[in-house]
């Protein structure tokens, strides 16, 4: 790709490049499939400019640019402000921006550099209030969206890494945020990311497959999910996941695309899945509540009559439903 044009400038004349760019007539990035279209999660419209991770001329030169802006995170959650324009993050400048662990978000197509703080939530922006992921997401817009999961999946790494598993000691962030050091052994930690699959199973008939989680309300399904084991690939674990928790063999095992989940670390991977050698569920004792096969007319009728509650439009579990059904699910949620 061809290299930015260079037009910011610190005060004294030099220039501060944003390095490689996102391709010009794409305005975000977007899943390319169009199964999986409209996952909040999974946008962004900002060159994370990881060339200049460890660029400390670079990275002072932007940090002491007024034109910077730092969006600062706590417990997962950002300030956002709404009005008749929608939902958009609330920044600050690097001189409004409080302690805390600083990480470079990257470049923004107006040339304009995102930085993160993990620290307390600045008070008197008139009209913000603190928001998290999950109700913030789907309302941003793709470069705000972007910006808010990678800083709050930044913040809640750098929450629980404070110790080298090695040896014990401190470690301390390096790479603009985006790794850590032990002080004593020297060896380098990289953020946490723990891979889920999630995915929706049919049967013969294509009815659909939901099930409430042993800890969730009364009334809220979704599609299975779980973790992937190591040694294991994305495809094994759909496989298994579906059989402990329902007793159903699947095949024909199909990725869809996926979201990143930083609650706290998760990367969920999404799947289809069909069942094979009988329809006959066998929920586990432990994890598993209940689950059922829904025909598209058993699913908009159990909806409507408050008997279920679907995953949020947030979650990708909530696109799967959906490109299965073929159309928006109303009242679903």
């Amino acid at each position: 790709m061809a290299d930015r044009p260079v037009d910011r400038r610190r005060a004294d004349g030099v220039a501060v490049s944003a390095g490689p760019s996102l391709p010009a007539d794409v305005p975000g990035t977007r899943l390319a499939s169009d199964e999986l279209s409209g996952l909040a999660l999974s946008r962004s419209a900002v060159d994370r400019a990881a060339v200049h991770r460890n660029d400390a001329d670079w990275l002072q030169a932007a940090w002491a640019d007024p034109g910077t802006r730092v969006l600062v995170v706590k417990d997962g959650q950002a300030r956002v402000r709404s009005g008749p324009g929608g939902t958009e993050l609330v920044f600050v400048s690097p001189a409004q921006a409080p302690e805390g662990v600083r990480f470079l978000l990257g470049v923004g197509p107006d040339e304009v550099v995102y930085f993160g703080v993990a620290g307390p939530l600045p008070a008197g922006q008139a009209g913000a209030e603190p928001s998290s992921l999950r109700v913030a997401g789907p309302l941003l817009s793709d470069r705000d969206a972007g910006l808010m999961t990678h800083a709050v999946a930044l913040a809640n790494w750098h929450a629980v890494f404070a110790h080298c598993p090695r040896c014990g000691h401190a470690t301390e962030p390096i790479s603009s945020g985006h790794a850590r050091r032990c002080v004593f052994d020297g060896s380098d930690h990289f953020p946490r990311l723990d891979p889920a699959v999630i995915m929706l199973v049919t049967d013969p008939d294509d009815r659909c497959l939901l099930a409430r989680n042993a800890q969730w309300p009364q009334r809220r399904v979704s599609i299975l999910a779980g973790f992937v084991e190591p040694g294991e690939s994305a495809e094994q674990a759909v496989a298994r996941e579906v059989l402990e928790e329902v007793a159903i063999s699947v095949g024909d095992i199909r990725y869809v695309g996926s979201q990143p989940w930083p609650m706290p670390h998760s990367l969920m991977l999404g799947f289809r899945a069909r069942a094979v050698g009988g329809e006959q569920i066998r929920v586990d004792a432990d994890e598993i509540a209940e689950a059922h096969w829904f025909s598209r007319d058993e699913l908009q009728a159990s909806i409507t009559s408050g008997e279920i509650l679907l995953p949020p439009p947030v979650s990708i579990a909530h696109r799967i439903i959906v490109s299965w059904y073929g159309t928006e699910l109303t009242g679903a949620w």
